[in-house]
């Protein structure tokens, strides 16, 4: 048999592999069809494969963000097959799961379906590992594997102190359905949060841009108004309140950022009860009060892949409630109507844009003149010469005396008045001959015939 020039795709039936598109990777990209199936080969060799039209779908090129769906017929050049769950190069097999880890997972469990699952994450768990975390949700998604059926994938994240509804993709597909509504933001999230003192508007906007802090290596967010900053937005309502002790309001995060709610609430004055990373001592009441964060995704509404709607509400963990008992509240009054949010129009965005674009423009443009101004005052200083006068005490010239009494002049009386403060021709004419001499040792300059007044003489 013939074999292809590189660079072809024209494999035989004998040299490649096929693969059938199961209904757990329907909507999964190629490249992470790989990752999963066939985690031996390298996204660097399956770009070139795709590049080079050696893989096939259904009989035709494929790139490697291609979605994939159920029944698909994939053809890949040939090669030991790999099974599927071992782990690809440089990953490490993963350690199964001990009967507490598996008590724990089942115990955060509200609901779930073959598409999804709805856990209770409680305060205090990560929800994916890090730098000196062990303990966190991803680790324990093995517990929530079918037999034989693919890992579920976590699709959002909650901090490691905040509590409440956390959605987990069972299949590849609904990973990328529920990823696009989340991206999306047509996914609903209520958070409670009890926060120090109360806010004087009961429902209001927060719209503060976020920036990573320098020197904390990404660990924490900042306001940013500079420009540089990314869009962020934040809906509060006030519930209740305690006195001007503390409030209990429900957010509503209208974008994505890093710690936006703590940022946003701790921005406006209220910070959230417990959170001392943005809130400071002032983050903590006296009491009672548990000092850990009182921060709880309360409820998550979302479309479902199959066409239904996905609404779930996440209980108190205990250090909440006991402090809502402290304060008063009272849980039945929390859960409000979720009213559609209006979007802002795309004019008054466009106008904030150029708004933003021109201020930073106009800083720039101000540095730039500074930085000018401040070479020509240099420029200047270095080239004046030293005139070797002194400085002194401005001596101010004789008011001439009265003239003596006389005939009255024709010409001056002809004259018109002269306007006070002002001085004509020959004052003006005598004066910067007087200067001249001055500046010439003692001696007017001279002039020529016909241009003016005569030359003057030494004093």
């Amino acid at each position: 048999m013939k074999a292809p020039r590189k660079g072809q795709g024209a494999l035989s039936d004998v040299n490649v592999r096929q693969f059938t598109i199961g209904k757990d990777d329907e909507g999964a990209r190629l490249d992470r069809w790989f990752k999963r199936h066939l985690p031996q080969v390298g996204f660097a060799t399956v770009s070139r494969w795709a590049r080079t039209g050696q893989i096939r779908l259904d009989g035709k090129r494929a790139d490697v963000d291609t979605r994939l769906e159920a029944g698909q017929t994939l053809r890949v050049p040939p090669g030991n097959a790999t099974p599927v769950g071992t782990p690809g190069k440089g990953e490490r097999p993963r350690a199964p799961l001990t009967e507490e880890q598996i008590e724990l997972a089942e115990s955060m469990v509200l609901e779930k379906d073959r598409a999804a699952i709805v856990l209770n994450k409680p305060p205090g768990l990560a929800t994916q590992g890090g730098s000196g975390t062990y303990e966190h949700v991803d680790g324990l998604l093995d517990a929530y594997a079918a037999d034989g059926g693919p890992r579920p994938r976590l699709v959002h994240r909650l901090d490691k102190d905040t509590s409440g509804v956390l959605l987990i993709a069972r299949t590849p597909g609904s990973a990328a359905f529920f990823s696009k509504h989340f991206s999306g933001r047509s996914a609903r999230k209520i958070y409670w949060a009890l926060v120090v003192g109360v806010p004087d508007v009961k429902d209001g906007l927060i719209e503060l841009p976020l920036a990573k802090q320098p020197g904390t290596g990404g660990e924490k967010m900042m306001v940013d108004e500079s420009g540089q900053g990314q869009t962020a937005r934040s809906r509060y309502r006030v519930i209740s309140r305690a006195g001007n002790a503390a409030a209990w309001v429900e957010l509503q995060p209208l974008t994505g950022r890093t710690h936006q709610l703590r940022v946003h609430m701790a921005a406006i004055g209220h910070p959230i009860v417990g959170d001392g990373k943005y809130g400071g001592q002032a983050a903590f009441l006296t009491g009672t009060i548990s000092r850990k964060m009182h921060l709880h995704a309360r409820r998550l509404r979302i479309e479902h892949p199959e066409g239904d709607l996905i609404d779930v509400t996440a209980p108190l963990p205990s250090h909440f409630e006991a402090s809502m008992a402290s304060l008063g509240f009272h849980e039945e009054d929390g859960d409000l109507e979720i009213d559609p949010i209006k979007p802002i129009p795309e004019k008054t965005m466009q106008k904030r844009a150029a708004k933003a674009h021109a201020k930073e423009y106009r800083k720039e443009r101000r540095g730039e003149r500074r930085k000018r101004a401040d070479g020509e005052k240099g420029a200047g200083s270095a080239g004046r010469k030293p005139t070797g006068k002194r400085a002194g005490p401005t001596k101010a010239p004789a008011k001439p005396g009265p003239k003596p009494a006389g005939k009255p002049d024709a010409k001056a009386a002809a004259r018109p008045a002269k306007p006070a403060g002002v001085r004509f021709g020959a004052a003006r004419g005598s004066e910067a001959r007087n200067a001249e001499a001055r500046s010439t040792g003692g001696r007017a300059s001279a002039r020529k015939p016909g241009t003016g007044a005569p030359k003057g003489k030494p004093r």
